[in-house]
């Protein structure tokens, strides 16, 4: 049995993370902003014993120390990363239309949060034994593979992340942990997808057997939910 750590869980891909690990028998520790109005993820800690619900929002510095302190003698095998927002999916952004605030919101739920995770959780996931962060990024933070304009918060704060992780994962050598960036896929959830795009369980499924298998050997590389090595 694995304990695991899920930012983000209330809904889409980060509800199918805990659905998944709890099913198969694992500790999950799920944690979003609102526990309380999370419907279906209170519905799955009735289900599975083993899941538990914390409020953390990952941009509240004393929220994310207080789930570590609560959880102070858990080691965690695996930390996802999966909390995040793409808030031009609903507003119409493009030179002259450009909302800096919500620019500056966007980069600190998805890049300073899953640092500020990682670094909370650091200790724990060391005295775990799988020692392994995952952090949910996404091909659009490939700078390679941008051909069109837009959606400039979330691919400069998705690319901001991959720097700064790969940087940590220099770091998490140190302590015998691997990190792992992984993209979902366009995955039909509130953030995006359409009628055609792959459901979550189908992404998770993909990216679980990633984290099943990738050692060491493996960190600081970024792949896609089937195993396909993303472009930087």
């Amino acid at each position: 049995m694995a304990q695991v750590l899920v930012t983000g869980s209330n809904r889409g891909i980060g509800l199918e993370w805990v659905r998944q690990y709890a099913a198969e028998g694992n500790r999950v520790f799920a944690t979003c902003r609102h526990p309380r109005e999370a419907i279906e993820l209170r519905a799955l800690a009735e289900r599975f014993e083993k899941v538990s619900l914390h409020r953390l929002d990952v941009t509240r510095t004393d929220e994310i120390n207080a789930v570590a302190v609560e959880l102070l003698s858990e080691p965690i095998d695996i930390l996802v990363n999966n909390a995040g927002i793409y808030l031009e999916k609903y507003r119409d952004v493009g030179l002259n239309r450009l909302n800096y605030e919500d620019w500056v919101t966007t980069f600190r739920v998805n890049t300073l949060g899953p640092v500020r995770v990682t670094e909370a959780f650091a200790d724990h996931v060391a005295r775990s034994k799988e020692r392994k962060v995952v952090i949910t990024s996404t091909h659009m933070a490939s700078i390679a593979d941008i051909a069109v304009p837009g959606a400039y918060y979330y691919r400069s704060t998705k690319a901001a992340l991959n720097a700064v992780m790969e940087g940590i994962t220099h770091e998490l050598k140190n302590m015998d942990i691997a990190l792992l960036l992984l993209h979902p896929g366009h995955v039909l959830t509130r953030m995006g997808g359409t009628g055609t795009s792959l459901m979550p369980d189908k992404s998770v499924e993909g990216m679980r057997i990633l984290v099943d298998q990738f050692t060491m050997k493996d960190t600081g590389r970024f792949f896609r939910y089937d195993g396909v090595e993303m472009p930087w």
